[in-house]
């Protein structure tokens, strides 16, 4: 096992700068997951970590030690690629036991190191089969196994599971959480899937062009996120933004108004802002009220959809003045339907706003 450690970490092609230089601590036998948007670097650091590509600037420190100049094989780190990048004609076995054959490791070594990766991916049954004759997810259970018998400190995971079908990701993220848990080892994982994260992670970077936004456990970033765009991209359907105003603040209640000029209550203090301010009002779909009524602290919306899922129903609802719909996750007996008027509840403490900067201000709760 080891930790890892990123000072001021750089990296550029040229003149165009990818990593603008980030730090950050993976702790040992921590399963760290790297999440954010096509492009915002996030494999390029791992990248880096797995010394595929050049550091620019900056220092990394795996098990303590100083690894900038220390060729790939040697940094005691395994990757597990999205593509599973088997060799066609090995079987299984020998697709698992080629590096350390390359290695020079003996037979016995070899076979007992395999045995034990198979055991615990439970293909022992695949052992002479080849690629060919695999599903996706017992390729990606190969490629995982390749990485385990060489017993690193380090697993690097690349949007492992992207190639597979939405049922094998379910079950490989529940392989994947029982894996770490038998073998207490570091893991870094990079995914645009924010649901990977929630359930992976122990702690979630959340990168945005290069630049670390939040790091913090998936509770923390889901409740506590410190700006918009954390809030905007964790949580499944995300967070639903609306354009306001302040119209008037205490240290624990801020009044503001909407576009289609009804003022609702937020419990956050925007008291450090004048009236007149510009703010986003930020609430989650499954914090959202539908009502066919008019009640408190609500907003009149025109429902463009309703998609009813049997457990849930999402509605899709436009309010006057706002560009997009709200999306509202609620009980499957709401009457409400498409076509309809719903008047959108929003509870104070389940709010939050956000500045023009998009910082988060803070909450009440």
């Amino acid at each position: 096992m080891a930790n890892v450690l990123l000072k001021s970490l750089k990296k550029s092609f040229g003149d165009l700068v990818i990593i603008p230089g980030i730090d950050l601590e993976i702790r040992d036998g921590e399963f760290m997951v790297f999440v954010g948007p096509s492009g915002c670097g996030k494999s390029t650091v791992l990248r880096c970590i797995a010394g595929l590509e050049e550091i620019t600037a900056g220092e990394l420190y795996i098990g303590g030690e100083l690894v900038n100049d220390v060729p790939p094989a040697k940094r005691g780190i395994a990757m597990v690629f999205q593509s599973y990048a088997l060799y066609p004609h090995m079987t299984v076995a020998q697709n698992m036991a080629f590096g350390l054959r390359l290695a020079g490791f003996s037979k016995d070594e070899i076979k007992a190191a395999v045995d034990r990766a198979a055991q615990i991916l439970q293909i022992e049954h695949l052992l002479e089969r080849r690629p060919k004759a695999l599903s996706g997810g017992q390729r990606q259970r190969v490629a995982i196994g390749r990485a385990i018998v060489r017993k690193p400190g380090v697993f690097l995971f690349d949007e492992p599971l992207s190639n597979l079908d939405a049922a094998l990701r379910v079950q490989m993220r529940v392989e994947l959480s029982r894996l770490h848990k038998e073998l207490a080892t570091t893991m870094i994982y990079v995914t645009h899937d924010q649901v990977e994260a929630m359930t992976l992670a122990h702690r979630i970077v959340v990168l945005n062009k290069g630049a670390i936004e939040q790091v913090g456990t998936p509770l923390e970033l889901y409740h506590s996120p410190v700006n918009q765009f954390v809030a905007g991209f964790i949580g499944s359907p995300k967070m639903n933004f609306l354009a306001a105003t302040l119209v008037s603040a205490t240290p624990g209640l801020a009044s503001v108004r909407l576009r289609d000029g009804t003022v609702v209550q937020v419990a956050a203090d925007a008291s450090a802002l004048p009236a007149g301010a510009e703010l986003t009002l930020g609430v989650r779909p499954e914090h959202l009220g539908a009502h066919a009524a008019a009640v408190d602290n609500a907003v009149q919306a025109h429902v463009q959809l309703a998609e009813h899922l049997g457990d849930t129903i999402y509605l899709h609802a436009v309010p006057a003045g706002a560009e997009t719909a709200l999306t509202v996750r609620t009980e499957p007996d709401n009457p409400l339907d498409t076509g309809d008027t719903a008047w959108l509840s929003l509870p104070p403490r389940r709010c939050f706003l956000f500045d023009a900067a998009g910082k988060t201000l803070p909450p009440v709760r």
